[in-house]
């Protein structure tokens, strides 16, 4: 299928580019029952969907010409949830309407807000921004809405997600009833059909099928691990693949935050992305990844909309995601430009129904096996290893290196002793992989106290006792999380007024005592440390309270 007919300038842009015939919602929002029409659209990223508003817009900005007015208030305004995603837009809208005369300004965060005003009062085709920097230039009157045709909200569900829906109604109030209204999402929640309803005039509702299912240079893989084995399977994944940059999903700051930690204290160059980042942090981050000195980012669903990396080709869900379109977004951070690409679910094995489900509802078909072991990463090592060192030495020696080497050489060293020196070099930098167990050998039945358990375990406690609602119900949970260890390696919990006391299994409490020193996120004034009396589990404490115990049984009731 070829393109319609459209303004020969836009199609010299599309050529130019390369493309020879649109994608599923490009064809979409070019039928000609959507002319003139708002548009409601769901549509996955990677799809081509920038593209695709920006020919939507068409009709309204060229009404036939073949090229635009002279820059004056804007006609088309677009808004996307982040900065990245914003710059992202702009720089698509600029080429596709460069040989049409088109000047495409954006408005976002963390740049100078005076620079725009100047930019604004130069005369703008389109406006790309965030609701934040929109309203703020709407409120000085640096943008003038009085001229627009069209307001495109771009991942309308993250902007309501990220809190932008006050800001969302006091633009597209601020813009002409008779605009046209163009809503993409990926998903369509109660809350977008609501703002749909209130800003929108008959919108032709367009459910882009082709694009939910698996994307063709995408290979999905899903790997088995013990629950608390989840970090050391990332490492591994990390240390096999041969993709110069990666992304790790997690599920929260807090997780984030513990796994950008671990990844960089294992050597690792990481940066991390979240919400409780500012401008100047994220964009230090991103710079980072783009210029090489970081190979691999640690992020958030949210903070990693409108990151395109061209060299990316690893995604890992360290967290599994909630929803099926969620897989399909992070996935969508590779396998982009005719690249391939690969997206691995970490899958602890107590979650692989969760996993199959997610799978199944985004139509993928993933390949399943357990993460690369220890041993496995050395062998594929010594063959990178043995590869760069050829390299080298097949490299032209400078004068001065020659010099250098022969007075090695007349020290009388062996020539197989100064290889494995040149190999010990070259891995010195290489963060070690990790010692997985096998997960089927990692499970217990649930009510089996673990071997380390059956006799006294190592004790901690927290500052968190009856007084401040300690529960089992949460404790459990939260230490798990917090020390990085499974359900089953905590023993017996005692709640008393002021603290809490619980048994760790000997075999992890080295592990667990490190993990609750670093920092954490979500729950900072909760303070976690060993216990001093070790080996008191019978004796009553202070004041004569008893404590509450509290069995594996009836934890789990």
């Amino acid at each position: 299928m070829s393109f319609p007919v459209m303004p020969e300038a836009l199609l010299r842009a599309l050529t130019e580019r390369g493309y020879s015939e649109p994608t599923t919602v490009q064809a979409a929002v070019l039928e000609p029952e959507t002319a003139d029409r708002d548009l409601l659209v769901s549509a996955q990223t990677g799809s081509g969907k920038t593209v695709a508003f920006g020919l939507a817009l068409a009709p309204a900005l060229m009404e036939g010409a073949e090229r635009l007015p002279p820059a004056s208030h804007p006609l088309a305004l677009v808004v996307a949830p982040t900065r990245e995603l914003a710059l992202q837009v702009r720089t698509e809208l600029s080429w596709l309407y460069a040989p049409a005369g088109g000047r495409v300004v954006s408005c976002v965060g963390g740049m100078d807000p005076m620079a725009e005003r100047r930019a604004l009062a130069q005369g703008a085709h389109i406006v790309v921004g965030t609701p934040g920097r929109l309203c703020d230039h709407l409120d000085r009157g640096n943008l003038r809405p009085q001229a627009l045709r069209a307001v495109v909200l771009d991942e309308a569900d993250e902007m309501l997600d990220l809190g932008f829906r006050e800001e969302l109604e006091t633009i597209l109030s601020a813009a002409p009833e008779e605009r046209r209204t163009l809503l993409f999402s990926a998903t369509m929640p109660p809350e977008i059909a609501r703002l749909a309803r209130s800003f929108q005039k008959d919108a032709l509702r367009l459910e882009v099928k082709g694009e939910g299912g698996q994307h063709g240079d995408i290979a999905y893989r899903a790997v088995m691990v013990a629950p608390h084995e989840i970090e050391r399977a990332v490492v591994n994944l990390l240390r096999v693949s041969d993709s110069p940059r990666a992304i790790v999903f997690c599920s929260t700051r807090a997780g984030v935050a513990r796994l950008h930690g671990n990844l960089v204290e294992r050597g690792f160059s990481a940066v991390a992305l979240s919400g409780e980042l500012s401008q100047a942090e994220r964009s230090r981050a991103l710079q980072g990844l783009r210029d090489g000195r970081a190979q691999v980012c640690v992020a958030t669903d949210v903070a990693a909309r409108g990151i395109d990396l061209p060299d990316l080709g690893l995604v890992i869900h360290a967290e599994l995601p909630k929803e099926p379109e969620t897989m399909l977004h992070r996935s969508g951070r590779t396998g982009r430009a005719g690249r391939k690409g690969v997206s691995v679910l970490v899958v602890p094995v107590n979650r692989r129904r969760t996993a199959e489900r997610l799978l199944t509802a985004a139509r993928v078909q993933a390949e399943w096996g357990t993460p690369p072991s220890a041993e496995a990463i050395r062998a594929k090592d010594a063959e990178r290893l043995a590869a760069q060192a050829a390299a080298l030495l097949a490299e032209e020696a400078s004068p001065d290196d020659l010099e250098a080497g022969q007075s090695l050489v007349a020290t009388g060293a062996l020539p197989e002793a100064m290889a494995a020196a040149l190999i010990r070099l070259l891995r010195a930098p290489l963060p070690a992989p990790e010692e997985l167990a096998a997960p089927d050998a990692t499970r217990r039945p649930q009510r089996e106290r673990p071997p380390g358990l059956r006799d006294e375990g190592v004790w901690f406690r927290m500052n968190v006792g009856r007084d401040g609602r300690a529960d089992p119900r949460w404790v459990l949970p939260f230490l798990c999380r917090r020390g990085q260890v499974a359900r089953d390696e905590i023993g017996r919990i005692r709640i008393l007024g002021r603290e809490t006391q619980f048994e760790v299994a000997p075999a992890v409490a080295g592990r667990f005592a490190a993990a609750v020193r670093r920092p954490d996120a979500e729950d900072p004034h909760i303070r976690v440390e060993p216990l001093a009396e070790q080996g008191a589990s019978n004796r009553y404490h202070a004041g004569g309270e008893r404590p509450r115990r509290y069995a594996a049984s009836q934890r789990s009731a």
